[in-house]
């Protein structure tokens, strides 16, 4: 039994065409279901919803064999530990900073808020600036408005909620899609059926 750990939203809808390709479809929806274990169409492999946040652990300790995961959360959680061989190409965004359209350009001291607290550390030490990171779990762009911090560092899509509240991205830190990660035991213990796996999405990337 494979087990594949992802996340609600839009990775697990722009996931699910890949996995059909492999002959993996849930027979529930997880948007309607309660069940947190999925079956699958294949005996062998089964599917694990959680929190984006928590894929990478779960693949780390080997609750789950794989997992799909933002490039963002695994820059976060450190996953050194787990093999990325694919990236998906999938749920596409940017990694920036963002701050009022009239606030000058960065230097010196500067007060962050973010969910991405190690990414947003290792980004302004490696530009010189001294960087006080306030976490903070959602609603990001408020932080700005009511003086909370100086700029935001966050994912960045359409930028339309950005310019709802008067504020413009700046720097881009990196461009973020999704990964396959795979837990190192599992790649040994189950190759095999991991390799199989992984030349499945492989032929099915390179006919997009």
């Amino acid at each position: 039994m494979l087990t594949i750990a992802v996340s609600k939203g839009r990775i697990y809808e722009e996931a699910l065409p890949l996995l059909q390709e492999a002959g993996i479809t849930p027979l529930d929806d997880p948007e309607k279901s309660r069940k947190l274990i999925l079956r699958t169409t294949r005996d062998d492999v089964q599917l694990v919803i959680i929190r984006a946040t928590d894929v990478p652990t779960f693949v780390e300790y080997g609750a789950a064999d794989l997992g799909i995961a933002g490039k963002d959360v695994l820059l976060e959680h450190g996953a050194e530990s787990l093999y990325e061989p694919l990236d998906l190409n999938i749920a596409c965004c940017k990694l920036m900073t963002a701050t009022h359209k009239d606030a000058p350009e960065i230097v010196g001291r500067v007060r962050v808020a973010t969910k991405y607290v190690k990414t947003a550390q290792r980004y302004f030490a490696q530009r010189g600036i001294q960087a006080e990171i306030i976490k903070l779990y959602g609603s990001m762009e408020l932080a700005p408005l009511v003086g909370l911090a100086d700029c935001i560092v966050d994912l960045v899509d359409t930028g339309n909620t950005l310019k709802a509240n008067g504020l413009e991205a700046r720097d881009l830190i990196m461009n973020i899609s999704s990964r396959l990660v795979v837990n190192k035991a599992a790649m040994k213990m189950k190759h095999q059926a991991i390799a199989a796996l992984l030349e499945q999405f492989e032929q099915t990337l390179a006919q997009r």
